[in-house]
Order: C-alpha cells, then structure tokens, then sequence
C-alpha cells in the first residue's frame, strides 16, 4: 500500500501497534471523543449481539477493549451480563480500571493470540455467550490466527459483533476516509499529544485493511455462521460497520 509516506508494511506495524496504544493511552479518551457517534456506535454494535433479558446470566468477552469504551458499551447495553474485557496494551487498561465500574466486570491483560493461556490464568477460561471485538481485527498481526482464538471461547450459537472501519471496497469511503484523517484525525492528534504517530498508522491500516467481502470470508472461514454486515450512521456510513456471525 502506498500513499503519502511510501511503501505500508502491515505486519510490522501491526506487531508494534501496542507500544503506540501505550503511549497515547493518556489522551486516547479525549480524541475520540471529539468523534461524532463513536460512542453511540459502540453501543449499536453492542446492541446488535442481540442478547435477551438485559445479558441476565451470559458472560461476555470484550477483545480489544482499550480504555474500556467498549466495556461501557456492553455494561450499559446489557448489565445483568458479566463482562470480561481483555486487551494488549497495558497502558490502556490501565487507564480502564481506573474508570468507576460494576463487579461484573474484570479486565485481563493479553494479546488476542494468547487469550486462552490469559484466560486461564485468570480462572476465566469460558466458553463465553457473546463477544464484542472493537477496531481489533485490523490491528491483528495474524488476523486469521486471531479470528480464530476469538471464535473458539465462544459457546455453539453465540453471536460476535466485530465493530471495525472497511473502505477497501469503496473509493468513494476511502476518499472520505483520507480527507477526514488528514483534515481532523492527523492533526488532532499531534496537537494533543504531540505525535500523530498513532494517528498515521490509524490512516495507512484503514486503507491496507479487508474490504467487506473479504472480511466476511474470514470470519466465515474461522467457522462462524449467518454472517452479515450492518451499518453505521453519520459520516462514518461506509467507513464503520458491525460485522455479526455466530459461532
């Protein structure tokens, strides 16, 4: 993928993308939430796992779970549940905890590639009734291997939502997608932190990412079924979308 920095080597930028969280995790609550409907997504998606009876008695995996934006999404959407969120970045999760949350919850440090031995080591091991997986995917450096942890902790017929931006198969989503980064993203976020590091890897790995249709043949490749995809309002129409299945 080339655009204006040259050659975009994925995989490398992928394996060190934790160490970025890490250092933009201070500031990561405020640049999002200069989003319009980044929140109201995440609730979408969490509303689109379709779980009965506000989760009364479904434990719930988070993957991906960051500052814990997702976690409110799925604590909010569905608080009889019980939600164990995970996520690679320690920074990140750290700044999570020290949010106000229900006992319900517990939060576990891994890499998507190593959940079952975290999991384990955490006497959480599962199988789980649901799971939501929020701009994960596409930070994977093996998104197959990774899609297929996901899909193994899930119990047969639970559902997963992968909420993730896919604009490969649009150009006219990818010229939005470049115009907003370059015009709002890029330089929000050197402004507040000084590095828009994060925020150029944000651009190139939205571009280099699946389209639908190829995200869809994974995640039914990984063994799920009924898949579709749904999507989003507001100006991130055709840019964000829920990806269901169910296992």
């Amino acid at each position: 993928m080339r655009g204006r920095e040259g050659a975009f080597d994925r995989e490398s930028a992928a394996a060190g993308v934790s160490a970025q969280f890490d250092q933009d995790a201070a500031s990561y609550d405020r640049l999002v939430g200069a989003n319009p409907g980044y929140h109201e997504h995440l609730r979408l998606s969490a509303q689109r796992l379709g779980l009965p009876d506000r989760g009364a008695g479904a434990v719930l995996l988070d993957v991906g779970c960051g500052t814990g934006l997702s976690t409110a999404a799925l604590v909010e959407t569905y608080p009889e549940a019980r939600v164990v969120a995970v996520d690679a970045s320690a920074e990140m999760l750290a700044k999570a905890r020290e949010k106000a949350w229900p006992e319900t919850v517990r939060f576990v440090h891994s890499r998507a590639e190593d959940l079952t031995a975290a999991l384990a080591r955490e006497g959480l091991e599962g199988p789980f009734d649901g799971l939501l997986a929020a701009y994960l995917v596409r930070n994977l450096p093996d998104r197959d291997a990774g899609v297929a942890v996901l899909v193994d902790h899930l119990t047969p017929g639970a559902p997963i939502a992968v909420h993730e931006y896919s604009v490969a198969d649009s150009a006219y989503a990818r010229s939005v997608w470049s115009a907003v980064c370059w015009a709002v993203i890029i330089p929000l976020g050197r402004r507040v932190t000084g590095d828009a590091s994060l925020y150029r890897y944000l651009w190139r790995s939205v571009l280099a990412f699946d389209g639908l249709t190829r995200l869809e043949q994974r995640l039914r490749d990984a063994g799920l079924r009924e898949v579709h995809t749904r999507p989003v309002d507001g100006w991130q129409r055709g840019i964000v979308h829920t990806v269901l299945g169910r296992r």
